[in-house]
């Protein structure tokens, strides 16, 4: 594809890298000749004035990892308690009260 903007003065002739083989080589031989390539001008300009809208979706997201990550490390102590009590048998679960806790956590949520 090849665009041309004409002004007096001014010719802008842009090809689709995609066309042709030949055009892709030319290419990279002008950007190789070039110190300051046209991409690195348009990401310095770019940089200084783009903005990004994220979605309601990416910016909870961005709470979750956020959060995730300030979790605190794993107590080894309380692990090892836990793990010698169910070897030991002597682990006891009360179903009521976890059912109730799940229950209560469900309608806070409603909430």
């Amino acid at each position: 594809m090849k665009i041309t903007h004409n002004k007096v003065g001014q010719n802008l002739n842009i090809n689709d890298s995609g066309k042709s083989e030949k055009s892709e080589g030319t290419q990279k031989s002008k950007a190789g000749s070039n110190s300051t390539s046209a991409a690195s001008i348009f990401n310095s300009s770019a940089d200084q004035a783009s903005r990004v809208n994220l979605s309601d979706k990416a910016l909870e997201a961005k709470k979750i990892k956020e959060l995730a990550l300030a979790a605190p490390d794993v107590d080894q102590a309380k692990v090892e308690r836990f793990r010698k009590l169910i070897d030991e048998g002597n682990y006891k679960v009360d179903a009521k009260a976890v059912a109730d806790k799940m229950v209560d956590e469900e309608i806070d949520l409603l909430n």
